[in-house]
């Protein structure tokens, strides 16, 4: 029944609004009842909890669909829809018992049509197994070629200040851009969790260089997602936490939360609001100096105009150090503009633009001669196009370009990237 519980509901939401409507709203129900209010164009508190209940099912949410169904039978026992859907939820956790004493009063309390009969009978046909859950996994190979992979400085020379005016040092090699070659794999692994929505999720990642083995990556995170509602406003919360190695040796390890809000504003159709909130704790295994927390805010509206997805995102970010960092703390805002649109013969193309901005605190470094308070402009530019070959396959071409720009010339570096991926995703 668990496999087969989206196509039931599927069905059933086109089936049952006539039917539920003419059960609700009928010429014998008397003055004053729900159905009054509707003709009149109000929204009743019945039918918003109607579509609360609804809400919570399309998120996922059975358990929490499952009480607002509940309430509204307590307050309108008249209310076809809501037996019904609530008999398939109790049908779809696997509480069998129950799903038939509420099919059973679907039968014999309201008449059902023919449609609805069948739908019932094929979900005493399948039975009420336990809740199931489902998961999905994806994969991606990729092949790339990066020409500045330890983000060497653009300029060959570094001035600096001293006590007899100012000094010009050529920069060693090393700090000098350096091209090469990689190859990328990377897992996303999704779960279910609860019959309540919750998702658990690993996220593996590595990228391997052909000459400059040192700059090698890997990444392991997880996590869990869980939304929640609060009448109208529907909130995610997220807990991940995992490790990156840099060179074969652990690097950084990392926790983060995050809670994510979707107001109930009257926006335009098809827009949408969601406001984010997250802190990140991070540690330097070797580097214990930038060991830092990071608090960030941001705001995110998205718009669908016909086969035009647009998306644009602002934020504020907090770094607080947590050790003798140079420059100490540091705070900064950012702003993403992404476009998203089908072209025909199963491509699609996506572009964005990001600028993002970090000022510190203090000085950077003043026994090192760099007594300057460092200031950060980087923008990126990133393209995509995916050709879909097959229902779980697509191959995808990116490239990207990032101009990073500061007042200490050191760190100024400029990088470009191009790769070519096959992805896979089940189901």
């Amino acid at each position: 029944m668990s496999a087969r519980f989206p196509v039931l509901l599927t069905l059933l939401l086109a089936c049952l609004p006539g039917w539920a409507g003419a059960q609700t709203a009928g010429a014998d129900l008397p003055a004053g009842t729900a159905a009054d209010t509707a003709a009149e164009g109000e929204v009743t508190p019945q039918q918003a909890l109607y579509q609360t209940a609804l809400q919570s099912l399309a998120e996922g949410r059975k358990s929490d669909a499952s009480k607002a169904l509940s309430r509204l039978i307590e307050q309108e026992p008249e209310h076809a829809g809501a037996w019904l859907d609530l008999a398939l939820i109790q049908c779809s956790l696997g509480h069998g018992d129950e799903a038939e004493r509420l099919f059973a009063n679907v039968e014999t309390r309201f008449s059902p049509s023919r449609e609805i009969l069948e739908l019932i009978s094929e979900a005493r046909d399948s039975g009420c197994q336990a809740w199931r859950p489902s998961s999905s996994l994806s994969v991606s190979l990729g092949r790339g070629i990066d020409d500045n992979v330890n983000q060497g400085a653009s300029n060959s020379t570094f001035i600096v200040t001293g006590p007899d005016g100012d000094i010009e040092l050529p920069l060693l090699a090393d700090f000098l851009p350096q091209r090469d070659q990689y190859t990328t794999v990377s897992a996303d692994y999704v779960r279910d969790v609860t019959a309540n929505g919750s998702l658990g999720f690993v996220q593996v990642l590595g990228r391997r260089y052909d000459q400059m083995r040192g700059y090698d990556t890997a990444a392991l995170y997880a996590g869990i997602e869980s939304p929640w509602r609060f009448g109208e406003w529907a909130l995610r919360t997220t807990g991940t936490a995992g490790v990156t190695t840099l060179g074969g040796r652990l690097y950084q390890k990392q926790t983060q939360l995050q809670a994510r809000l979707a107001p109930p504003l009257p926006l335009p159709p098809r827009t949408q609001l969601y406001l984010t909130a997250s802190a990140t704790h991070t540690d330097y295994v070797s580097l214990p100096a930038f060991n830092a927390n990071v608090l960030e805010a941001r705001a995110q509206v998205t718009h669908q105009l016909g086969v035009l997805a647009a998306s644009a995102t602002g934020g504020l970010l907090s770094d607080q150090a947590r050790g003798d960092r140079p420059g100490g703390n540091r705070h900064g805002n950012y702003l993403t503009v992404s476009l998203r649109r089908p072209l025909g013969w199963n491509l699609s193309g996506d572009l964005s633009y990001t600028r993002q901005s970090w000022d510190s605190a203090s000085a950077y470094s003043p026994e090192l001669l760099i007594d300057q308070i460092r200031s950060q402009r980087t923008q990126v530019v990133r393209a995509g196009l995916a050709w879909q070959i097959s229902k779980y396959q697509s191959v995808v071409l990116e490239g990207r370009a990032v101009r990073n720009r500061e007042n200490i010339s050191i760190f100024q570096y400029n990088n470009r990237q191009l790769q070519l991926s096959w992805q896979w995703r089940y189901p």
